[in-house]
């Protein structure tokens, strides 16, 4: 049930930025669509990605947006951010490698994000990332751009 909670939750703060990023684009000409699947590997390595409701601890879950420009003009610069769900954590598998990282939602840098610890440089453990987003420069008129994740079910 746990997994459920997280999954609805996601969907809720993905929603939630989904509408305020819509609000900037008051003509409707950006919709989203979030899928959350299973992901799965085979003897060979293969992937597959299966649809998710529930998920014990372990499972590895990859939200995928796919952001479609609606209107017959190019949309530029746009910013677009997906949570990373409370009891999950981000695997470091982001799609396009481009992500940049966020551990407080604000503040956001390449990754893998850094931190000074006793005066050197260490990497931030996945765990404290909560959000990322990607920049897509260009979303031509009626295509569509995917940007996902990877997590774990804490």
């Amino acid at each position: 049930m746990k997994g459920f909670n997280s999954l609805r939750n996601a969907l809720i703060a993905t929603v939630a930025s989904v509408f305020l990023l819509s609000a900037a684009h008051a003509d409707d000409s950006l919709k989203m669509e979030l899928t959350a699947n299973k992901v799965v590997k085979n003897a060979e390595g293969k992937v597959t990605y299966l649809p998710v409701r529930t998920a014990p601890a372990g499972t590895v879950i990859q939200y995928k947006a796919t952001y479609t420009n609606t209107v017959k003009q190019n949309i530029n610069d746009l910013a677009v951010t997906l949570p990373i769900p409370a009891n999950m954590t981000f695997t470091g598998d982001a799609m396009p490698t481009t992500a940049q990282a966020s551990i407080d939602g604000k503040n956001y840098a390449n990754m893998p994000l850094m931190r000074k610890v006793d005066g050197k440089l260490v990497k931030i453990p996945f765990s404290e990332y909560r959000t990322l987003r990607w920049d897509i420069k260009l979303l031509p008129a009626n295509k569509s751009a995917a940007v996902a994740l990877n997590t774990i079910v804490d």
